[in-house]
C-alpha cells in the first residue's frame, strides 16, 4: 500500500545544526506512514562557511530598509557549498542514525527544481538608489513531480535545498527557502506544511514568548511579523491560497510546540469558525494526528476532559456519572483532498460531510448540553472509519462502554438513520501456470476470477437476497511463469442476515482458487421504541418537524459496535447529504449545519432527562420496598 499523505517540512539551518532533537519528530512522522519532504534553509550555514574560509558575507539594503544576503556569480559557489557541508551532510548523518533513508540534494541539482532570475534588483549603497544586475536571485517556476513522487515513495525522507536552476540562463540562483517549501507543497498537493523556526510561532511581541498569535485568517492585516518572519508569513499565505496542505508555523524548534495557523478564509464566520478549521486541516485515513492534535488545543471548556487514546481516536468527556450517552464520529477521509473554500452559504471541502460537520456539532455539545449529576457525555472522533481495519471503532468497542449512542453520519437534518448494512470483504486470488491463450479450453485468470465471483454471488444471495455486491479492485500480474489475478469483492450484507451470516457462506471453490475473508461485519437496525429513539422524537416535534426513519445500505462505526454489544441502543444523526459522501462536490450548508445542531442538542438533553425519570422511579420504588418490609 502506497503513502498516502504528505508532509512538507522546512527546517531552518539554526535548528538543523544546533537542534538535532528536531530529526526525532521527523522520525516519528515517516514512522506512523507518511511521506515527507524535508526543506532545509542556509543562513547559519553560509554564515558558519564564511566566517571559516574568512570571506565577508556581502549583503544589500533594499528601499524598504530589508537587509538581504547578496548573491552574486561570485558568491554562488560558496553558497552551494554551504548548503553540502553543513547541512546536506548534517541531515544525511542525523537521519541515518535513526535509520531513515534518505535522498538529500541542491534543489537545481540535474535541473530538479527550476526557477528564473528575478529582474535587476533596486539597492541603497552610500545613500542612493542603484541597480543591482548581477544578482542570481529568482523564483520558482516548476519542478520534476514525477521524479519527486517517486523519490518520495523510495525513501522515508527527501531533502532539497535551495539554490534551484534557471534553465534560460544555465545556472543556479538563489530563492528563499520558506517560499521553495510552499512552492513545493503546492505543487506536490502536500496535506501539511509545517515551517520550523525559533520562537513559539509568530509572537504579538517578539520580546514575550506567550503572546504566540494562534489564528492568522486570509483577510487579516499581519503586522506583528518582523525580519525573516516576514518571509515565512508570506511563504504560509502563498501556501494558503494555491495548494490543499494545512499551514502552521511552529517552534521553538519542534513541531511538537506552540502553532500559528493560516487558514485559507475569513475571519467572520458566522459562528461556524470551528467546522471551517476541522474541514481545512486534511485528515485522510491513518492520517488523522494533525487533527486530533488541534482539536485538543482547540476545545477547552470548563469541566471537559481531552485525550489521544492509544488507537489515535480524539476523546472528550464532560461528567463522571454512571449514564454515557456516547457520540461517536469519524474525523478520518477518503483520499483525495482538494482546497477548502467557504462561502456566505456554507463549506466544501473533503470531508466535510462525510463526517467533520457531524463531528463538529457533536464537540458544540460539550458545550451546549447541561449534563446531570449521574450522567457522561463521551464524545469520540474515530480514526480508519473509512477503511476496512476500522481501527478506532474496534478500540472504542472494547474500551468505552456506553449505555446508548449516537453515530455522527449524514443523515441529513430531519431523518434519523436507525441501521445499515454490514460489510463482507473478501479477497480472491488465483494463481495458475501462463499457457497460451490459442491453447484448446484455454481460460485466463481473469476469466475464472469473473466465474467465482459469480459462484460466490449465487452463494450469498441464499443467504441474503438484499445484499448488493460489488468487485472493486482487480490487480493482474505475470511473473516467473505464473499468471495471478487478485480480485477484492465487497458485499453489503442487510441486517436481516444476522450476526453468523459469514458461517453459512461457503467459500471453497475450485482448485487454486484462495478466498480470504478480509471483513465480515453484520447489519444493525435498531427499533422505534427504546428511550434515544424516542428522545429524538420528541426534539423533533420540538423543532415543528416530522422525523423520518431511514436505513442505509453503506456500513457505519455502528456495524463494528454490534459485532459484541447487545441492548445498547444506536442511532445516526447528522447534517448534510449522504450521496455527496465520497465525491469531489461534498459541501455543507451551515443552516442545516446549524438546524442539526439545535435537534441534537435538544435530543441529548432529553436522553438524559429521560435517564434522570428512571433513576428517580426506581427510587420511589426502592423506597415503597422498603416501607413494605
Amino acid at each position: 500500500m502506497g503513502k498516502e499523505s504528505l508532509y512538507v517540512v522546512k527546517l531552518g539551518s539554526s535548528t538543523i545544526v544546533n537542534h538535532p532533537d528536531i530529526f526525532a519528530e521527523i522520525s516519528d512522522i515517516v514512522q506512523r506512514g507518511s511521506r515527507l519532504l524535508l526543506v532545509a534553509g542556509g543562513a547559519e550555514a553560509i554564515r558558519q562557511k564564511y566566517e571559516a574560509i574568512g570571506r565577508p558575507m556581502p549583503f544589500l539594503t533594499l528601499p524598504s530598509g530589508d537587509e538581504v544576503r547578496y548573491c552574486s556569480p561570485e558568491e554562488m559557489p560558496y553558497i552551494r557549498a554551504s548548503y553540502h557541508e553543513y547541512i546536506l551532510t548534517a541531515i544525511r548523518d542525523q537521519l541515518s542514525a535513526l535509520g531513515l533513508t534518505v535522498y538529500a540534494q541542491l534543489g537545481g541539482e540535474q535541473a530538479l527544481v527550476r526557477g528564473r532570475r528575478a529582474k535587476p534588483l533596486k539597492a541603497i549603497r552610500d545613500g542612493r538608489t542603484v541597480i543591482v544586475r548581477d544578482s542570481l536571485f529568482g523564483a520558482f517556476t516548476d519542478t520534476l513531480k514525477p521524479f519527486l513522487h517517486s523519490a518520495l515513495e523510495a525513501f522515508d525522507v527527501v531533502v532539497l535545498t535551495p539554490p534551484i536552476w534557471d534553465p534560460e540562463l544555465a545556472a543556479y540562483i538563489n530563492i528563499d527557502a520558506d517560499v521553495l517549501a510552499a512552492h513545493l507543497a503546492n505543487e506536490l498537493d502536500a496535506h501539511h506544511l509545517r515551517f520550523v523556526t525559533g520562537t513559539p510561532g509568530l509572537l504579538r511581541d517578539i520580546e514575550k514568548p506567550s503572546s504566540t498569535i494562534r489564528h492568522i485568517y486570509a483577510d487579516d492585516e499581519v503586522n506583528a511579523a518582523q525580519g525573516r518572519m516576514k518571509q515565512k508569513v508570506r511563504a504560509a499565505r502563498l501556501a494558503i491560497e494555491g495548494g490543499t496542505a494545512d499551514v502552521s508555523i511552529a517552534g521553538p524548534h519542534s513541531l511538537a510546540g506552540e502553532s500559528t495557523w493560516f487558514w485559507p478564509f475569513n475571519r467572520d464566520a458566522a459562528g461556524h469558525d470551528l467546522l471551517h478549521k476541522t474541514a481545512a486541516i486534511p485528515s485522510v485515513s491513518r492520517d488523522e494526528l494533525e487533527l486530533a492534535r488541534f482539536l485538543l488545543a482547540e476545545v477547552r471548556q470548563p469541566g471537559v476532559t481531552g485525550k489521544i487514546d492509544d488507537a489515535g481516536n480524539i476523546v472528550f468527556r464532560k461528567g463522571s456519572g454512571p449514564d454515557t450517552l456516547l457520540l461517536l464520529g469519524h474525523i478520518d477521509t477518503v483520499p483525495h483532498v482538494w482546497p477548502v473554500r467557504t462561502d456566505a452559504d456554507g463549506v466544501g471541502g473533503r470531508g466535510v460531510v462525510d463526517a467533520k460537520g457531524s463531528f463538529v456539532n457533536f464537540l458544540h455539545m460539550l458545550e451546549d448540553v447541561e449534563v446531570p449529576q449521574h450522567g457522561s457525555l463521551l464524545v469520540i472522533g474515530a480514526v480508519e472509519e473509512e477503511i476496512s481495519s476500522s481501527k478506532g471503532a474496534f478500540f472504542i468497542r472494547d474500551h468505552y462502554p456506553a449505555d446508548a449512542v449516537i453515530i455522527g453520519e449524514p443523515s441529513g437534518e430531519d431523518s434519523l438513520t436507525l441501521g445499515y448494512y454490514g460489510l463482507f470483504k473478501l479477497l480472491i486470488t488465483i494463481r495458475r501456470e501462463q499457457e497460451h491463450t490459442a491453447a484448446k479450453d484455454s481460460i485466463s485468470v481473469i476469466d475464472e476470477l469473473y466465474g467465482a465471483v459469480s459462484e460466490i454471488r449465487q452463494r450469498v444471495s441464499l443467504i441474503d437476497s438484499e445484499s448488493l455486491s460489488s468487485l472493486i479492485d482487480i490487480e493482474h500480474r505475470q511473473e516467473q511463469g505464473y499468471s495471478t489475478v487478485i480480485g477484492t469483492l465487497n458485499f453489503r450484507i442487510s441486517p436481516s442476515a444476522g450476526r453468523s451470516y459469514k458461517d453459512r457462506v461457503d467459500l471453497n471453490l475450485a482448485e487454486g482458487v484462495e478466498v480470504e475473508v478480509l471483513r465480515a461485519t453484520p447489519g444493525f437496525a435498531n427499533p422505534r421504541s427504546d428511550a434515544l429513539v424516542k428522545s429524538f422524537v420528541r426534539s423533533f416535534a420540538k423543532h415543528g418537524k416530522s422525523i423520518r426513519y431511514i436505513k442505509k445500505r453503506g456500513t457505519s462505526d455502528m456495524n463494528t459496535l454490534a459485532t459484541t454489544w447487545t441492548d445498547v441502543p444506536m442511532v445516526a444523526y447528522g447534517p448534510g447529504d449522504s450521496s455527496l459522501d465520497h465525491t469531489n462536490k461534498e459541501y455543507l450548508h451551515h443552516y442545516e449545519a446549524q438546524a442539526a445542531r439545535s435537534i441534537l442538542r435538544e435530543a441529548v438533553s432529553e436522553w438524559f432527562r429521560l435517564r434522570t425519570e428512571v433513576r428517580h422511579g426506581a427510587s420511589d420504588h426502592s423506597a415503597k420496598q422498603g416501607s413494605y418490609s
